[in-house]
């Protein structure tokens, strides 16, 4: 079935990562609607231990997902699966499966030339490096950064990375690390297929820093601070690779008293809104950014009409936002206002099995 595109030529998929059994379906390609933010599941694949974050390389129509996989001692470890995807229907073609980390992983991008694959070890406190093969497929293992340390709160008795970033430029890997309120900066040497430490930046204790998200012009930068309840603002000195902190602000109201976590952060394409995922207090905290210094100023909260909003994705074109409720199985979309930044569900929902990430990708 066909979707209905502004660009008749044009197709856009939402491949969605979730948790779930190797026996059950993992990972979905569904067809995106861009006339009303609506999803279809297309095509789903099994096989995956909790497959939950995927990346896409959308110039060469490949997929890569995280997995589980178990080691010579039998230990869960660290592991991903690499895909080829129909740009025509979105079906996925298994190429190679591969152990990344000795350490389960909770996050997985590409660098912006697709050379190499990153994955980051939350209970492991390491990000792994692998490139990526001729034929789409992930090689093994070329660089393993162990963090070191501590912070003040219980659940940081250890470094937790949590996710890695990069810059326009594809000189510098970020790493937010959850147990050490710290974000790395590495540059990328992709010749050696290494990460080198550059630079580190220190978050107020017990912020745990969870996911990070640059502004357009790559002025500023921002993290999501999961145990803190709160967002950074940074500006980003692109040419050295190093982040200073401008301003920290709330993510819930000074109304709520219950518990709160947070999870992802995206900024919308045009540059003048940010969006964070609030999992207690189940709302986008939405925030208008100042053009000249990328401070934020508070818009609204909107209702994810949903629990657990692990993760969200703004469309390509800024039109909707969709937002992944892993307790509620369910991803509604919401249309975006360009003017005042604002969210209005649009009556959509797919009900999908513990869904907690959403990537696009358009095709011609």
């Amino acid at each position: 079935m066909g979707v209905a595109c502004l660009d008749t030529n044009k197709k856009t998929f939402a491949f969605i990562g979730s948790y779930a059994e190797s026996n059950q379906p993992g990972v979905y390609t569904c067809q995106y609607d861009v006339e009303n933010g609506s999803l279809e599941v297309a095509h789903q694949v099994e096989g995956l231990q909790n497959p939950t974050f995927v990346a896409i390389d959308a110039k060469n129509w490949k997929l890569y997902s995280l997995t589980e996989g178990v080691d010579a001692n039998q230990q869960r470890c660290g592991a991903a699966s690499s895909y080829h995807i129909n740009p025509s229907s979105g079906e996925l073609t298994f190429i190679n499966n591969v152990i990344t980390l000795p350490a389960t992983t909770c996050h997985i991008t590409l660098d912006r030339s697709n050379e190499v694959v990153m994955v980051a070890s939350y209970h492991g406190g390491m990000v792994g490096l692998s490139p990526v093969l001729p034929d789409g497929g992930i090689g093994a293992t070329a660089d393993i950064q162990q963090h070191q340390g501590a912070s003040v709160l219980s659940v940081q008795d250890r470094p937790r990375a949590h996710s890695v970033f990069l810059d326009r430029k594809n000189q510098f890997a970020g790493v937010c690390d959850l147990g050490l309120d710290k974000i790395i900066m590495y540059k990328l040497d992709l010749s050696e297929k290494k990460l080198v430490p550059h630079h580190e930046v220190q978050i107020t204790p017990g912020s745990g820093p969870r996911h990070f998200a640059f502004h357009p012009s790559y002025q500023f930068g921002y993290v999501i601070n999961e145990l803190g309840s709160t967002i950074t603002a940074f500006r980003y000195d692109e040419e050295n690779g190093k982040l200073t902190e401008s301003q920290t602000i709330s993510t819930l109201p000074d109304t709520f008293e219950g518990e709160n976590a947070c999870a992802d952060i995206h900024v919308s394409p045009d540059g003048r809104f940010l969006y964070g995922s609030n999992r207690g207090h189940e709302s986008i905290v939405i925030y208008a950014i100042d053009a000249d210094s990328g401070l934020l100023s508070l818009v609204e909260y909107a209702p994810v009409l949903g629990k657990h909003p692990r993760n969200f994705a703004i469309s390509p074109d800024g039109r909707y936002v969709l937002v992944a409720n892993k307790d509620t199985d369910n991803i509604v979309s919401f249309s975006r206002d360009a003017a005042t930044g604002k969210l209005t569900p649009t009556g959509s929902e797919l009900k999908l099995s513990k869904p907690v990430c959403i990537k696009f990708a358009e095709a011609q």
